[in-house]
């Protein structure tokens, strides 16, 4: 029941790859806000410039985004390389403008930052500690500028050297702290989404192998025609033929084989029509035993109770989500009992509810504190295949999307063990419709 890790790998990459069109208009928000800046600078405040060094630099970026828009689609997607190159690329720009402005003196230093937010926001690990550690080098280069942050001609602007370590630490830290807040913020999002698509991926699955006995059905009606029309032109062939010896053997063959098949082909049909209302309405009874027959031939101890009578029981529709959930559920409280698992059903006029209880080691307080994140894969110290990580973030997801509500917890001092209680209200399980 469990999702292959191959296909959450391809979804992780796929989630790290940002479009160009992103880094352009990122870029172009750039050239605006910085040549706005400048003209205000030098032309609204007065302040003296070097205003053909500043052109340059704003040029060189707009000219690279020219490039970019003409040399790949607005689709293109950047692979991590690439990404961090563009990025880089800008960071240097940034501090070489800062650079000849005043240095760490300049109001807009911390915008040095921005680069490194970006990099840890959308790309893997390691090429966002590149940049990081690219970005401190330029933070500390701008230290040491010589040129004086752009004043009142007539005045001048003293910092002190203790001013200017301040500065470097602030933005040092704010640098860290932001990249390491945008990054866990991004990687759980992507955590987040690649197991929302697992769980469509395995709910779709589901659903399409309960729907194997319409397909039957369908390719016997199909069929059925073109091998109506065989039989009887064999029977045809045959009554024409007479005792042709030569042919006698093989058209009563061809005979046999087309109503053989039209036999085979009749037997699915009744076998569509006859479990058919079985396939589509399900029993709580028949759901819950056709969750616990796969894991009853693994050396632990099923034991169901049925605390309710199976008179007036629920009779819902056939949901692949339920039965995937619950199936996952009692996966892995098979795969963390020592020696029993216990399903317990009831059901009243309000609610229907199915508790599943393992004698194993129980949860451990940290790991019950996080249960239904994905990739949670320890219980008390150990990590198990099987165990508690994307299966049951699915089977969560899936039951939580059926009404259901979850709750986990320990089974007490009195026993050990891990307890699950899954609850829905009775109107939803005696639903008809399918979903």
């Amino acid at each position: 029941m469990a999702v292959q890790p191959e296909e959450n790998t391809r979804l992780g990459r796929a989630s790290r790859h940002i479009r160009l069109q992103t880094i352009v208009w990122l870029r172009w928000l750039a050239v605006v806000g910085q040549s706005a800046t400048i003209l205000i600078v030098a032309f609204g405040l007065n302040f003296p410039l070097p205003l053909l060094t500043c052109a340059v630099l704003i040029g060189a970026l707009a000219v690279a985004n020219l490039f970019l828009s003409a040399r790949f689609p607005a689709t293109y997607r950047l692979d991590p390389w690439e990404a961090t190159l563009l990025l880089a690329f800008d960071l240097l720009q940034l501090t070489a403008l800062i650079y000849i402005t005043g240095g760490l003196s300049n109001p807009f230093a911390p915008l040095i930052c921005v680069q490194v937010i970006i990099a840890f926001a959308s790309q893997p690990m390691k090429h966002s500690l590149m940049l990081l550690v690219f970005a401190l080098v330029c933070v500390t280069t701008i230290a040491f500028s010589p040129f004086p942050v752009p004043w009142y001609p007539d005045e001048t602007l003293p910092i002190q050297l203790i001013i200017h370590v301040g500065i470097w630490c602030s933005i040092v830290a704010m640098m860290l702290f932001a990249a390491f807040y945008a990054y866990r913020v991004s990687h759980e999002a992507n955590q987040l989404a690649d197991a929302l698509a697992a769980t469509e991926l395995v709910l779709e699955r589901e659903k399409h192998l309960s729907q194997l006995d319409g397909l039957a059905a369908a390719a016997a009606h199909e069929l059925g025609t073109p091998l109506a029309t065989i039989s009887v032109v064999a029977k045809e062939m045959e009554r024409e033929l007479g005792r042709d010896d030569r042919f006698r053997e093989d058209v009563a063959l061809l005979r046999s084989q087309s109503e053989r098949c039209r036999d085979i082909l009749r037997r699915l049909t009744s076998l569509s029509a006859d479990g058919e209302e079985h396939l589509r309405k399900l029993p709580l009874s028949s759901l819950i035993e056709e969750v616990m027959a796969p894991h009853r031939e693994f050396g632990i101890k099923l034991r169901l109770v049925e605390k309710s009578s199976r008179s007036g029981e629920p009779v819902g529709a056939r949901n692949a989500g339920i039965i995937y959930g619950l199936g996952n559920l009692l996966e892995n409280a098979v795969d963390y009992a020592r020696e029993s698992v216990t399903v317990t059903a009831e059901h009243d006029a309000q609610q229907v509810k199915v508790m599943i209880e393992d004698d194993g080691q129980g949860y451990a307080p940290d790991i019950l504190a996080r249960i239904g994140e994905p990739y949670v894969t320890k219980r008390q110290n150990e990590a198990r295949a099987g165990g508690l990580g994307l299966g049951l973030f699915i089977a969560k997801t899936l039951l939580e999307r059926s009404g259901a509500t979850l709750s986990f917890e320990n089974r007490g001092p009195d026993a050990a063990g891990a307890r699950v209680t899954v609850v829905w209200p009775r109107a939803i399980m005696d639903d008809k419709k399918s979903n």
